[in-house]
C-alpha cells in the first residue's frame, strides 16, 4: 500500500458507516457496501484515480491532499441511499 492510500485509508476509517475498505494489491483498494464494490482507488504515480459508477476521476497527488480527498468521498457517500 502506498503512503498516500495508508492515509486515505486512515482518514476513511471510521467516517464511511456501513462501508468496507478492502485492499486490491499494493497501489489500490475498494469501497465496498452491502457485498457490491461502490469505487476502486487507485495511486497512479503523480494521479489517484477514483473509479465510481463507471466513471474515472482524477486527482493531481500535488494538489489534493490525502485528507482532501477523504472529505469528498466522505461527502460522496453519505449522500448515496
Amino acid at each position: 500500500m502506498t503512503q498516500y492510500l495508508s492515509e486515505l485509508k486512515t482518514k476513511l476509517v471510521g467516517k464511511l458507516v456501513g462501508y468496507k475498505l478492502l485492499d486490491k494489491g499494493s497501489s489500490s483498494f475498494i469501497i465496498v457496501k452491502d457485498n457490491e464494490i461502490k469505487a476502486t482507488v487507485i495511486d497512479h504515480g503523480d494521479y489517484v484515480i477514483v473509479r465510481v459508477s463507471g466513471k474515472d476521476f482524477k486527482y493531481d497527488k500535488w494538489y489534493t491532499k490525502p485528507e482532501h480527498l477523504a472529505t469528498v468521498l466522505i461527502n460522496y457517500f453519505s449522500q448515496q441511499k
